[in-house]
């Protein structure tokens, strides 16, 4: 568990480096594209594990929490937890990774997508259309919250990882009607940090990446950190980054020997810990930080 000092360090950098977030913002404040009358379980939260980890559950009315970076230099990422694509770990995968990133000037969006899996629905497709409007909110307000629409990335971990990735290899057509007041031109982002993302394989041959994602010559840059010991899904990070490659795009890999899946922000004593530096410094290089 973390100790108090690492912990009052962090809440103090965190203070320093952000105003605090801004009250949820609905995503379809006209109605949830194709759930009219969809009968689900109130929305539940609870704390588990030894890091009492804050997961959501029924998620049927999906918001975006902005943090505003205390110091904005114009990028804004959004942020996808993971969860199977049935819960949300909503705090070591959401709110400490936007408190990280306001300390790197980064506007952060927390976001509460759609859970568990829609019947009749490919796992990803309700939480997709979460993304994209939460895209379109970000670049239709972004002189309103201090950013540049043309530097708006997204950052996932596991499911969340799969769902950043999807929205990263788009061609950028939504799957529900557009609505000028919060749908932007564009929801593609513009670059995309992947931790430890899942089912980014083919399920009937796991030597080629699933033919959800695709990979062209206009995707954007990406930065994946994976677990060699992480069963699953460690090759689909490698395959993706070797599809990026054939392409000629920019992408960067990190594979470290130990870290399992699921350590979230900072949730292991193993040396993949150090992904948030790592990942700060690629952006600052890709020059997505400049003021």
């Amino acid at each position: 568990m973390k100790t108090p000092l690492l912990t009052f360090a962090l809440i103090t950098m965190h203070a320093l480096a952000s105003a605090g977030p801004l009250e949820p913002i609905p995503l379809w404040p006209g109605g949830v594209p194709g759930e009219a009358g969809l009968k689900l379980p109130d929305e539940a939260i609870e704390l588990k594990g030894d890091y009492q980890i804050q997961i959501l559950s029924n998620v049927s009315s999906p918001t975006l929490t902005v943090y505003p970076a205390a110091n904005p230099n114009g990028a804004a990422v959004i942020v996808c937890p993971g969860g199977g694509y049935n819960i949300l770990a909503y705090s070591h995968e959401g709110t400490e990774v936007c408190e990280w990133l306001n300390s790197l000037g980064i506007t952060a969006g927390l976001l509460k997508y759609r859970v568990p899996r829609r019947e009749a629905l490919e796992k990803h497709v309700a939480p997709l259309q979460d993304v994209h409007r939460a895209i379109g909110m970000m670049r239709t307000r972004a002189e309103e919250w201090k950013i540049d629409a043309k530097r708006v990335g997204i950052l996932g971990f596991s499911a969340g990882g799969h769902l950043a990735a999807m929205a990263l290899t788009s061609d950028g057509t939504r799957s529900y009607e557009t609505d000028a007041q919060f749908d932007s031109p564009g929801c593609v982002p513009d670059f995309a940090v992947l931790v430890y993302p899942a089912y980014l394989l083919d399920d009937a041959n796991p030597d080629k990446l699933s033919s959800e994602l695709k990979v062209s010559e206009k995707t954007p840059p990406a930065f994946l950190i994976v677990a060699h010991d992480d069963s699953k899904f460690v090759e689909g990070s490698a395959r993706f980054y070797i599809e990026m490659k054939r392409k000629e795009r920019p992408c960067e890999l990190h594979i470290f020997s130990k870290g399992g899946h699921g350590f979230g922000f900072a949730n292991t004593k193993e040396e993949i810990r150090q992904w948030p530096a790592l990942a700060g410094e690629w952006i600052k290089a890709m020059g997505l930080t400049k003021s």
